[in-house]
């Protein structure tokens, strides 16, 4: 014990007098350990306690404050009363005393063995004895953090001082400038105000002490160790302003004076304070400032030139109409929603009346925002402003008048919003509207007709606008201007206007259009003069094109596509048989709209089993029909043979199963299988097919054109969800290996390679899958490694294919394809093939091994693949011939490309060499992607670019005379990023670039010169007063 004694007092003395500040944690360990205590430590501390001089007795309260700080937990409440007690006595000591005492209290205010009364013992002792504001930062902090613990652990005791301590706290903080102490600051003030805390008749002076510091302009230094932002201070000060109704009085007159502010981050700020300030706020509370706040938001939205600013104003305007809207009227009281919506009607409608002039946006859309608040607003606004809109529609004859008339009903329209079954505001206006609708559907201005369209929209979305009679017209027009209308942009207006009708309305599309646009699409052009029968046909053409894009976008309801796709399908069957003359392009377009249909219409067991059914079936048998016709007849070619047809119908194929129950997707899983093994036709309609049928067999001579549609097999197994079984698929497996390394015919073996790493990216994980691999790689290597085999491109399409699909899964013999793939870099024939590989491997494959397929995707498999082979490229380049060289400088190219930009920006150190190679490598390909790369890591350069830039610039503006108006511009565009680096790095370089840049600037493409004129200026300010 003798002992524990000695060491307390040696401790003590050398933190003391021989100012050890380390012995204030031995102290603390020891009190931990049990060997003494902390009234001990007091009693040791006795002399430094009552010396005569301030820092003695102040190094005193140190030590003590900083055991405390380690060991408050342990403590018991008499201990803690005693320690409180003490340091509230050294609150009145010489100043230097005061910073340690604060420490000490503050670590007490975190003990749970708190004594009743204590916490406001010592918040009295504090706000009566300490002059917050005369301290240094750190105790201020340690005051405000001393309010936060007691408020959050005695919070009852903290509520019996009533207003004395809103009035303690706000002298504490008045005056207070540090960001991190008023962060602190303002989340008391929140406390205080949401927690009920009694602000008596300090509510005035709470306010005023908080908001002397809004709007905030505060904005932190670079490389700001403590994460202070603006946006953080923003949103707590904006707490506390707007957190009690109480405030109203005050905040509503000092936002009226700040949005007279020319600063525009200050207007903004009050904007957003308004919002969230009325959203709390009774109608009484805003009554008398009404009017000053019209005034200033009509300002703000009339005037302003920053779209921020006038959506915020906006945004206000409605939150303010929403509060109005909440008035519970009495018959004895003043309606404030009427009356505010009279002074917005009064200066706003008569604007309406004069579409021509610069007024009637804002005015229109400050009249929107006042409309969308709520239902009652909406009935006063509208019932004043539609039969004036209507008027002023009917009274013009400019097309561009009557064009601003309806959109600015469509945008009322928009902004009133109803319940589902609930009758519209608009539906006294009915009429009206649809005459106004059907009026601009018939004029000839395009500008008018696409409103017109938008605004149909609209209608349509609003309950009982539209009677039966009113669509049918509707259709009619739209009809109408499908058949007749040439401009695109119209057109466009009219599709997108039938499918959301459509969606509304299915029965009358099923009963008049679908009937009327296959009546268009298989009429025939008439035979006239040979150039008037040219017109014609492209007419005709153009019209075909409109009414395919018509079905796909109608047909989003089960009904629609039951009648739309039997004419999509016979389309293709009468391009087939030739009974309709149909072109290439009219087929594809029928195939894009098959597919659009399959990914848009619901997902229910009806349009699953039309597609498994009908849609399907039909595709396969159309064309089988023309394979086995392509054989046998060498007349007329089906147009079902080429292969931009074929890839069509993959995806509708693909997209359709992709969506198919379990069960229908097991079905068409085996009836496609079947079909391709075993010639199995029985399921296809117009069954007259021979028997001998084999579709994965090789064929005789040269014929493939039964063997390209193994693509269709494609997308039937290969888009099925993981959890459907693929039946046969090691026989399937093995027929796809076979075809792909023997096919001579492109589109063949590609779609076999595609098909069967399809299946293997989806097969389970193990023996009979690595087996497999490995017996097809054993294959494709024997083939690869002679270079005499006539089949080396189709045994490395079938490489490139499954190393993707391993290389998706993260499957571990991913390794092996790879290293195969990068020692073909050096191949005289693959190498750049092999180079272009790996832009396959890292982007995303638009018909098999995506998401959308239900391929196993990694995520961040990218980043995987690069940090585990950017070595072997730099390697391999280093090691590599010179003529090899280029093949390497692609590939690096292209894997660098395809990372996140993130990822770019913290890899581009290690292959920055080879980077700068790639640009002056002569494939424009590899220079444009090397650009592309280059671009958003010059922004923020990493100090290894810097190191380089005698390099980077000598390359850049070589390839500003490249052949490609795209390197050029690429070129320009990474020139110009340079010019904002460090000014002492890239000054020395300006005299070179401004001569460089001269020519360039004479550029035959005015894209190029534009680019050129914006590096130059740029470089030319380089060094001089607010340049670059």
């Amino acid at each position: 014990m003798a002992a524990d004694s000695i060491l307390l007092l040696s401790l003590v003395e050398e933190f003391v007098s021989g100012l050890q500040d380390s012995k204030a944690k031995e102290t603390a360990t020891c009190v931990k350990d049990g060997q003494f205590t902390i009234l001990q430590l007091v009693e040791a501390l006795g002399l430094s306690l009552t010396s005569s001089q301030p820092h003695t007795r102040a190094r005193g309260v140190q030590l003590l404050s900083e055991v405390l700080h380690d060991c408050y937990g342990g403590l018991t409440e008499r201990e803690v009363e005693v320690l409180i007690a003490f340091f509230e006595n050294r609150l009145k000591d010489h100043y230097v005393i005061i910073p340690p005492v604060l420490q000490g209290l503050r670590a007490l205010t975190k003990c749970t063995v708190l004594p009743p009364g204590s916490a406001v013992s010592m918040l009295r002792s504090l706000f009566q004895d300490v002059h917050v504001q005369s301290l240094m930062l750190t105790e201020r902090t340690c005051v405000y953090n001393m309010l936060i613990n007691l408020m959050a652990s005695r919070e009852a005791e903290l509520k019996g001082l009533g207003a004395d301590f809103a009035f303690g706290f706000v002298q504490s903080m008045d005056g207070e400038r540090d960001p991190r102490n008023l962060l602190l600051a303002f989340q008391i003030a929140k406390s205080i105000i949401l927690r009920g805390y009694d602000l008596g008749k300090f509510t005035e002076e709470l306010f005023e002490v908080t908001s002397c510091y809004f709007p905030i302009d505060f904005s932190p230094p670079p490389n700001d160790p403590h994460g202070i932002t603006r946006e953080e201070l923003i949103q707590t000060l904006r707490d506390v302003l707007t957190g009690t109704p109480r405030f109203a009085e005050f905040l509503l007159p000092l936002i009226i004076e700040k949005l007279d502010s020319d600063v525009q981050s200050a207007k903004l700020d009050s904007l957003q304070t308004l919002i969230a300030g009325v959203s709390q706020y009774e109608h009484k509370d805003v009554a008398e400032f009404l009017e000053g706040l019209w005034a200033s938001l009509r300002r703000e939205v009339f005037q302003t030139s920053s779209e921020k600013i006038e959506s915020a104003g906006l945004a206000a305007l409605t939150a303010l109409t929403s509060c109005l809207s909440r008035s519970v009227l009495k018959s004895d009281s003043e309606d404030s929603l009427s009356t505010f919506l009279d002074l917005v009607l009064k200066d706003c409608k008569h604007h309406l009346c004069e579409p021509d002039l610069k007024l009637v946006w804002p005015s229109a859309k400050l009249l929107q925002a006042a409309c969308s608040a709520s239902n009652r607003a909406s009935h006063i606004v509208t019932d004043v402003v539609m039969p004036s809109l209507v008027e002023q529609y009917n009274s013009r004859a400019q097309c561009s008048h009557r064009r601003t008339l309806l959109e600015v009903v469509q945008r009322f329209i928009q902004s009133v919003k109803t319940c589902e079954n609930e009758e519209s505001l608009f539906l006294a206006f009915r009429p009206s509207l649809c005459t106004m609708v059907f009026s601009a559907l018939t004029e000839t201005n395009s500008s008018l007709q696409i409103t017109a369209a938008s605004l149909l929209t609209s209608l349509a979305q609003q309950t009982g606008l539209l009677l039966d009679s009113d669509v049918e017209l509707a259709i009619d027009h739209l009809t109408r201007l499908l058949l007749t209308e040439e401009d695109n942009k119209v057109s466009l207006a009219v599709v997108e206007c039938a499918g959301a009708l459509a969606e509304l309305h299915p029965a009358a599309f099923i009963t008049k259009l679908i009937p009327r646009l296959k009546k268009e699409m298989f009429s025939q052009p008439m035979d006239q003069g040979d150039n008037k029968a040219a017109s014609e046909t492209n007419s005709h053409h153009a019209v075909r094109q409109r009414c395919l894009s018509a079905l796909a976008a109608v047909s989003t309801q089960p009904s629609v596509v039951q009648e739309s796709t039997p004419v999509l399908l016979e389309v293709l069957s009468s391009a087939h048989t030739g009974g309709v003359v149909f072109s290439v392009e009219e087929v594809v377009l029928a195939c894009h709209s098959l597919q659009r249909i399959a990914k848009q219409v619901q997902d229910t067991e009806e349009t699953g089993r039309c597609f498994h059914d009908v849609i399907i079936p039909r595709l396969l048998s159309l064309a089988l029909q023309a394979a086995l016709q392509g054989e046998e007849s060498p007349g007329r070619r089906s147009p079902l043979l080429e292969e931009v047809v074929l890839s069509a119908m993959v995806p509708v194929i693909s997209t359709s199963c992709s969506r198919l129950q379990p069960t229908l997707a097991g079905q068409t899983a085996a009836r496609a299988v079947s079909l391709f093994l075993d010639g199995d036709v029985s399921f296809l309609p117009d069954n007259s097919f021979p028997s001998n049928i084999q579709l994965l067999k090789k064929q005789q001579g040269d014929s493939w054109s039964q063997s390209q549609m193994v693509c269709l097999l494609l997308g039937c197994v290969c888009s099925l969800p993981r959890s459907v079984e693929v039946p046969r698929i090691d026989d399937l497996m093995a027929e796809l290996e076979e075809m792909s390394c023997t096919c001579s015919h492109p589109l063949s073996y590609t779609s076999a390679a595609k098909c069967f790493a399809g299946l293997a990216n989806k097969r389970p994980q193990g023996d009979s899958l690595d087996s497999l691999i490995q017996r097809t790689m054993k294959r494709v290597c024997s083939e690869l490694d002679s270079p005499s085999s006539s089949v080396r491109t189709q045994a490395f399409t079938l490489l490139i294919w499954v190393a993707k699909a391993l290389l998706l899964r993260y499957h571990p013999l991913f390794t092996t394809l790879t290293d195969k793939l990068f020692s073909l870099l050096d191949d005289a024939d693959l190498g750049p093939a092999a180079a272009d590989g790996f832009r396959l491997l890292m982007s995303d494959s638009a018909d098999i091994l995506n998401r959308g397929c239900h391929a196993d995707v990694r995520i961040m498999y990218r980043q995987r693949f690069f940090s585990e082979n950017s070595a072997k490229l730099v390697q391999g380049f280093n090691a590599a011939p010179q003529e090899k060289k280029p093949n390497y400088l692609k590939a690096v190219s292209n894997i660098v490309n395809k990372l996140p930009k993130q990822v770019q920006v913290t890899e581009l150190p290690a292959l920055l060499s080879l980077l700068l190679e790639a640009l002056s490598c002569l494939d424009q390909g590899v220079q444009l992607s090397t650009l592309s790369c280059l671009e958003p890591v010059l922004i923020d350069p990493p100090p290894a670019l810097i190191q380089q830039l005698e390099a980077l610039v000598s390359r850049l503006l070589a390839l500003t005379s490249s052949p490609a108006m795209s390197v050029r511009i690429a070129s320009l565009r990474c020139i110009h990023a340079i010019s904002c680096f460090p000014e002492h790095e890239v000054l020395p370089f300006r005299a070179r670039v401004l001569r460089a840049l001269a020519r360039p600037l004479d550029d035959r493409k005015r894209l190029v010169r534009r680019e050129a004129v914006r590096a130059r200026a740029d470089w030319f300010l380089l060094g001089s007063p607010g340049g670059s």
